[in-house]
């Protein structure tokens, strides 16, 4: 049963893109491959043929059949070379190809409705998102094409060479019992039964290996996003002397991929103490029981060769799964992985929004909430908010405890927040931007962060310039073109002051701040403001703050109040409560 589960999974990762726009030129790749495949498998059909032919020409001391033999191998050689080469270059062809196809709709699935989000909200319920993209794609898509190609051909050359074997071994004798017992194709009987045995005894030997390779794929991601999210918070571990903290964690990380890598060392060394044997053994085995017929003067060195040959092409068909074990244990567990990816997003998709969200008419307010209850991923209640009204132009403090909920609400009024209910409505065609305290800043080109998420070429050069100099940045100017890491060049107050720059061009309708000028001092905090006001006079400004001095430069103030959950969202003349 579970062997079906993991073929259906599969058969459903695999079939979308044969049926995708890219339909006809995979089918063609496809197909080329499995004809190449073919004229492989005819190729070793044709090198059993001849081998009977050489080894008899061989037996009999007669020089010119053997260089006509010598001729023959020639022409089947390079035939087999040319199939060779083309196969594995259209298989490449096709595993990119795939995997193009295939990384950008797990990217797509991803991305979309923010998805990205709110499987952290679950818990990242499909660990690793960046590996199951990056990594198990790869494997995925060149693994599947592998084993299938490589199935294929194990299949048709099973077929081909049976035919051969049993026209070759004839019948044997047996008496059991006193009762003389015919068996017909009595050789491909044995390779049968050798093959089988063994397969039972590897499956039996390593089937522990899918699980392990599931674990080891995990652990090696989680230790890499820890290097990653140590480079990424460099300057706080060092301010913080947490660098032996960093590597105590990382070396705790590293133990779990030594523990696991010892366990798969240990079952991959006993499953290949007994494959490495039944190879062995492969070579030596089909002589063994051809022989009698040669010695006894039945058949001629030729046929010996050539029986042996088709017996051992019988039986490495049938010994596929013994050969290719550890591959598909691996395979296993990418495909586990790739599902249970898929069923995380897809659970994360299920999730409904914690607001609905409706268009205000022309002449409203910038921005309606009403009858909103925000509540955490427990379904425990945060803070309720019975009426929040923006006019255009009009600029709100909204303060009140740490972990009161006010980050929350700009998440609610974004529509990314889905735990809860409400209304909210936005003035028609609004362009909404949120800065948080710690803006994200992408590496590369300085324009390119300016203008996120839009494209550089969405701004004029001299608009950019203008809008870094209106901030306090005028030093960065001649630097817009240049490619840097960008978050580790820049402090956090620049940072902001950037992130700041971003809204004089985007020039949006409701902007929400989310603490986003805590790091600068009062001074620029100020001059921020009353910019951001001439600037953008049609602009409504909703600001998460702490600082008193804050509700001198809005027009009014909200405050967070109640002492347990849920809190609700007031007006508020004083702030009594702000931390």
């Amino acid at each position: 049963m579970r062997a079906l589960t993991i073929l259906g999974d599969i058969r459903r990762l695999a079939i979308p893109y044969f049926k995708s726009e890219e339909r006809w030129i995979a089918l063609g790749l496809l197909g080329a491959v499995i004809l190449l495949e073919l004229a492989w498998v005819y190729a070793t059909v044709l090198l059993n043929e001849w081998n009977s032919d050489f080894y008899n020409a061989i037996q009999e001391k007669n020089f010119p059949e053997f260089k006509y033999q010598l001729m023959i191998f020639c022409m089947i050689a390079v035939g087999a070379i040319i199939v060779a080469v083309y196969q594995i270059y259209l298989k490449q062809w096709l595993i990119i190809r795939w995997r193009r196809w295939l990384t950008r709709r797990y990217m797509d699935h991803w991305l979309s409705d923010d998805t990205f989000y709110r499987l952290r909200l679950q818990g990242d319920k499909a660990d690793n998102p960046d590996q199951r993209i990056a990594d198990d794609v790869r494997l995925f898509v060149s693994q599947t094409i592998s084993i299938g190609v490589g199935l294929f051909g194990t299949v048709v050359s099973l077929i081909s060479f049976s035919v051969i074997l049993w026209r070759l071994s004839g019948a044997y004798d047996l008496t059991l019992f006193g009762t003389d017992i015919i068996i017909p194709g009595y050789l491909f009987w044995a390779a049968l039964i050798y093959a089988g045995v063994g397969t039972w005894l590897a499956h039996l030997i390593g089937r522990k290996l899918v699980g392990l390779n599931f674990d080891q794929q995990r652990y090696e991601a989680d230790f890499r996003i820890g290097l990653v999210r140590v480079r990424e918070n460099s300057e706080q571990i060092a301010l913080l002397r947490g660098a032996p903290e960093e590597e105590r964690r990382l070396d705790g990380s590293f133990d779990r991929i030594w523990g696991n890598f010892f366990e798969l060392m240990g079952l991959q060394k006993r499953l290949t103490w007994f494959t490495a044997g039944y190879n062995q053994i492969s070579t030596v085995f089909p002589y063994v029981v051809v022989a009698p017929a040669y010695f006894s003067g039945a058949i001629l060195l030729g046929p010996l060769m050539q029986t042996a040959s088709a017996f051992s092409s019988v039986q490495s068909s049938f010994s596929f799964f013994i050969t290719s074990y550890s591959e598909l244990a691996e395979w296993a567990a990418v495909v586990n992985r790739l599902t249970g990816f898929e069923r995380a997003i897809q659970s994360a998709r299920n999730i409904a929004p914690a607001s609905t969200t409706a268009p205000i008419t022309e002449g409203g307010p910038a921005l309606q909430v009403d009858d909103m209850d925000i509540r955490l991923p427990d379904g425990a209640p945060l803070l309720t908010v019975p009426a929040l009204s923006l006019s255009g132009g009009e600029s709100v403090l909204l303060m009140g405890p740490s972990g009161a909920g006010k980050s929350t609400l700009f998440r609610a009024i974004a529509g990314i927040w889905p735990f809860g209910s409400g209304h909210v409505a936005l003035a028609q065609n609004a362009a909404v931007m949120i800065l948080p305290q710690r803006p994200y800043v992408p590496v590369g080109r300085l324009d390119a962060a300016l203008s996120y998420p839009r494209p550089p070429d969405a701004h004029l050069e001299a608009d950019m310039a203008e809008a870094l100099d209106a901030v306090g940045l005028a030093r960065l100017i001649p630097r817009l073109r240049e490619e840097a890491l960008w978050p580790d060049v820049l402090s956090l107050g620049e940072q902001q002051r950037l992130s700041l720059a971003r809204a004089l061009l985007s020039k949006p309708r409701l902007l929400l701040l989310d603490e986003a000028t805590a790091a600068l001092d009062e001074t620029m905090e100020a001059s921020v403001y009353g910019l951001l006001r001439r600037r953008l006079p049609e602009t409504a400004i909703l600001s998460i703050g702490h600082r008193t001095t804050l509700t001198n430069l809005h027009d009014r103030t909200l405050h967070v109040s109640g002492d347990r959950a849920p809190r609700r969202l007031e007006d508020a003349p004083a702030i009594a409560a702000a931390s």
